[in-house]
Order: structure tokens, then C-alpha cells, then sequence
């Protein structure tokens, strides 16, 4: 039974799910300006009822103060309130201030599907109206013709009006959405910069260990070296750490700017950082032309990143071998970044994947900041035996 109670209210467009939100300040300002519009139209009109008989006139003006009162509950039943107030209009003329406030309500509020309808039952009831409230000037289809021309301008301002909301409410929508996508990618950056130095300062920290637990007769000065090593690659990672958490936490308008990032010219502290470690990196640098322009700084920080994963996965899956980096490249012709070492064997290989674990997402975010780039990155075993990661990023 509960349903059929529901049947009127979805026919006319108005349900639970529609209850409008508190009115705003604006909004009591607005509803206040058509309300006292409306009984001015009333006003106006009150002369056109003089000498009617008076229980007519008493009942025009009963049925005016109450469609005026009811306009508070235009933003609650719109539809409901528009029908009432034109049928009645059709032979009552002081509703006519309340009946095009209600039209103009529908026109905002409602959709045309709904709202159409509601305008066709307008200009039906203004053909009783004409013939009962004809104008002596016009006759009864110029009357019919003006009041429709009326009710049609009031309308297509109601649909102008509700056009104009809907376009503010896409464009927030598209604000929210490109916000969201901003901070996705910068997420994204962050996470790709956190894997990248934790990774390799972490990966360092558990050779230095290893070599304590594996050396503990090692002469003096090699554990105390040793040691220095952890002490500074655990300093350094948690300083990494403590900037990437700083940049997650502070608000926009308080982000300061990022340390200096690396560049190609860091790309010989790196190897020799980790042949301290341990490590058998040969590096070949192939220096541009003198007159060539320097590397741009993007160019030059994802070259460092990628070398930077591709030793630190050295270390995790190969350890003992000897790593060869390579890195050439011209403006016009692309950097060109080349990393390889031999492959361990399996049971060695199985060794080091147990003692240093990674997430197995390296590789994967070498491929997404080359592609960020503009370049491209892929990796393979060789004829010889040999894992080569190359990466292509572009220098215009």
C-alpha cells in the first residue's frame, strides 16, 4: 500500500529524494524578493475584481494570500504548487503573481521532461483566463497571445537560469577532478623518488652488514670503515624519509621548495658510492661535444634514477658480479643509458634475493619515468648471458 502513496510524487518529480538543502542566506533573500513580488502583482490586479459580487471577491483574495503564503514551499513541491496555482489562475486573477514565480521555480528546478509538460498545462489554462479576464484593447486571442508571450519569457528565463547552475556545476566538477588527478601523479612522483633512493641507500646498509657478519676478523680499519658506511647510508635514507613524509603532510600553500636533485654530473659519486660497497662498476660517461648545451636537469635527474635502480638491483640479484653502465647522447639524438651484468647462478641468485627482498616494482617504475620522459626503457638477456637494462629519454 505504501507504494501507492509514493505514485503522485514521482509522476509530478517530487520525492523524499528530492528535499531541498537549508536554505542559505541567498536564498532567503531570493525567496523573499519573489514573495513580495508576487503580492505586489496580486495588488495590482486587486482593482480588476472590483464590483464582483462578494463572496467572489472575498474568495479571490483568500485564494491570492494563500498562493503567496505557499511560496515558501516552492523550493519543496515546485510542480505541485505550479498546477495548483495555474489551474485556479484560469478563473482567479490575483494568482497570477504566484503562478509565474511557481512556473520560473519549475523551470530552475525541474528538468524539461517535467518541466515542459508543466508549461503546455500553463497555456492551456490561459485560454479559460482570456475569456473570462478579456482585455478590451486586444480582444480575447490578442489577450491569449500576450499572456502566453508572458508565460513563455518566464520560462526560457527559468531554463537560462538552471543552464547557467548546471555549467557552474560542471566546471567545479571538472576543478575537483583535475585537482585530484594532480595530486594522484604527485603521489605517484613521490612514491617513484621513494622507492628509488630508499631502495638503493637500504641496499647499501645490507652490504655493509653483510660484510660485517661474514668478516668478523676483517682487519680494524675495514669494519670501522664499514661502519662509517652504515652510519652514513642509515642518515641519509632516514633524511630521505623525513622529507618525503614532510611533503606528504604540509598544505599546498606551505610546500617548500624540493633539495637540489641529482644530475648527470652525479653520476660518478654514485658508482664510486657503491664500489664502496663492494661493488665492480666500470662506468663509461660519454661526454657531449664542448659546444653542445648542458643536459636539462629533468633529463639529467631520470638518467641518475634509473642507473641509481639498475645498480641497486645489481646488488640485489647479481652481488659479486661486475656491473657496466654506459651513458651517451647528444642533443637531437636522445640520452641513451645502457646497464648490464652477468647473470649469477640460480642457487647464488636465490641467495641474494633472500637476504636483500625487494617489492619487484623497480622495474616497473623505471619503465613509468622513462615513459613520463617521453622515452622508453626495456630490458633482456643477451647472447652472452648477460641482463642489459637500456633506456632511451629524449634531449631536444
Amino acid at each position: 500500500m505504501e507504494y501507492r502513496w509514493l505514485l503522485p510524487s514521482v509522476l509530478l518529480g517530487e520525492g523524499e529524494g528530492e528535499r531541498p538543502a537549508r536554505r542559505s542566506t541567498r536564498d532567503w533573500i531570493v525567496d523573499t524578493a519573489l514573495f513580495l513580488s508576487a503580492c505586489g502583482l496580486a495588488l495590482a490586479a486587486a482593482p480588476d475584481i472590483a464590483g464582483k459580487p462578494r463572496a467572489y471577491v472575498v474568495t479571490e483574495q483568500v485564494l491570492g494570500a494563500l498562493a503567496c503564503a505557499a511560496l515558501w514551499l516552492r523550493r519543496r513541491w515546485p510542480v505541485t504548487l505550479a498546477l495548483v496555482t495555474s489551474l485556479l489562475g484560469s478563473v482567479f486573477t490575483l494568482l497570477g503573481g504566484a503562478g509565474v514565480v511557481a512556473l520560473f521555480t519549475v523551470a530552475v528546478h525541474r528538468p524539461f521532461k517535467i518541466a515542459g509538460p508543466v508549461l503546455a498545462f500553463f497555456l492551456l489554462t490561459a485560454i479559460p483566463y482570456v475569456h473570462v479576464w478579456p482585455d478590451p484593447e486586444f480582444g480575447v486571442w490578442g489577450s491569449f497571445l500576450l499572456l502566453a508571450t508572458v508565460i513563455m519569457m518566464i520560462f526560457a528565463w527559468g531554463i537560462v537560469v538552471r543552464a547557467r547552475r548546471q555549467l557552474v556545476i560542471s566546471l567545479r566538477a571538472r576543478a575537483s577532478a583535475a585537482a585530484e588527478e594532480a595530486r594522484q601523479l604527485e603521489r605517484e612522483r613521490i612514491a617513484r623518488e621513494m622507492h628509488d633512493v630508499l631502495a638503493h641507500r637500504i641496499s647499501i646498509l645490507s652490504l655493509h652488514a653483510g660484510a660485517l657478519e661474514y668478516g668478523p676478523g676483517a682487519p680494524p680499519e675495514q669494519i670501522q670503515r664499514a661502519a662509517s658506511a652504515i652510519r652514513t647510508s642509515a642518515h641519509q635514507a632516514l633524511q630521505d624519509l623525513r622529507e618525503v613524509i614532510g611533503v606528504l603532510r604540509q598544505a599546498p600553500e606551505d610546500a617548500r621548495p624540493e633539495r637540489p636533485q641529482p644530475t648527470l654530473a652525479d653520476l660518478p659519486a654514485l658508482v664510486e658510492e657503491s664500489r664502496q660497497a663492494g661493488m665492480d662498476v666500470t662506468l663509461d660517461l660519454v661526454e657531449p661535444a664542448p659546444s653542445a648545451p648542458t643536459p636539462p636537469e629533468a633529463l639529467g635527474r631520470n638518467a641518475y634514477r634509473i642507473v641509481q635502480e639498475a645498480l641497486t638491483n645489481a646488488r640485489k640479484h647479481a652481488p659479486g658480479t661486475p656491473v657496466t653502465v654506459r651513458v651517451a647522447g647528444a642533443p637531437g639524438e636522445g640520452l641513451t643509458v645502457e646497464v648490464a651484468n652477468p647473470v649469477p647462478a640460480a642457487a647464488h641468485r636465490r641467495q641474494a634475493v633472500s637476504e636483500i627482498p625487494g617489492a619487484g616494482t623497480g622495474l616497473i617504475g623505471l619503465a613509468e619515468r622513462a615513459k613520463l620522459a617521453g622515452g622508453r626503457l626495456d630490458h633482456h638477456l643477451s647472447d652472452e648471458g648477460a641482463f642489459v637494462l637500456r633506456a632511451w629519454l629524449p634531449w631536444s
